[in-house]
């Protein structure tokens, strides 16, 4: 007797808009021969921050024709180094046509206007990236003029875990160590010895601030700005500290 045939979905897919924060690489030169070992610099410096990450390409910096733009080439070298450029944003209709001649489509801002060009971006062959530890779960959106509380870990965050605090401000009782990674949409507060990577201000938000009582990172960033080890000569590394932008610059001011 053979067995039942399994029900049928009624539908094998379904598309839903959604909003991500993703690093925008803002062109002020065009030239990929200038782009990509300065890319590779951050690379040594902070190895494992932009390894496969998605990225957008800004133009509105640009003030060049057209053709004066190598875009395929400047996508070729960004797969090359391991980064996966998805689309642009800003610049003129001519940039950005030929940004997408070159398989590299306009996106639009979330909260963008209707008359800004929209495209969803096509999905790039790369390689797979390493596995990593489970991630914490996260809390769906919450509606405008709603607030969730702030997001509590009491304990350790280890080597290749992340985690993030989705519309909210996140709080570590314990240290963050070497290659760990804590997000956080709002404020960042890590009461141990901060080792890993921080992030905080999700959604651009610049008036966001890290607090750590042991600051040791690997990388720190506020609303996409960001500041890697090796680039903290003035910052009190082993101290509790507090970081902060006062306009594109990063501040690091010594708590207590």
């Amino acid at each position: 007797m053979s067995a039942p045939a399994a029900n049928p979905r009624l539908e094998p897919f379904r598309l839903r808009g959604a909003n991500f924060n993703l690093l925008v690489l803002r062109l002020l030169d065009p030239r990929p021969e200038v782009i990509i070992p300065a890319l590779a610099d951050q690379f040594r410096r902070a190895p494992g921050f932009l390894r496969f990450a998605p990225l957008v390409i800004g133009l509105d910096d640009l003030a060049v024709a057209p053709h004066e733009v190598d875009f395929a080439a400047l996508a070729a070298e960004l797969r090359r180094i391991e980064i996966t450029p998805i689309g642009t944003v800003g610049g003129t209709p001519e940039l950005r046509g030929a940004a997408q001649g070159a398989g590299l489509p306009p996106l639009r801002p979330a909260g963008g206007s209707k008359e800004e060009d929209v495209a969803l971006a096509a999905p790039v062959a790369t390689p797979a990236a390493p596995a990593a530890a489970p991630q914490e779960p996260v809390a769906p959106p919450l509606p405008p003029g709603t607030a969730r509380p702030t997001m509590v870990i009491d304990h350790a965050v280890r080597a290749g875990q992340r985690i993030w605090a989705q519309g909210a401000d996140l709080i570590v009782n314990g240290t963050v160590n070497p290659g760990a990674e804590v997000i956080a949409d709002g404020n960042l507060h890590v009461y141990g010895a901060l080792r890993g990577r921080a992030i905080a201000g999700g959604a651009e938000n610049t008036e966001a601030r890290i607090f750590a009582l042991n600051f040791e990172p690997e990388l720190v960033s506020i609303a996409g700005y960001y500041a890697v080890r090796e680039g903290l000569t003035d910052a009190p590394i082993g101290k509790a500290v507090q970081v902060r932008l006062i306009g594109e610059n990063m501040r690091f001011d010594r708590l207590g």
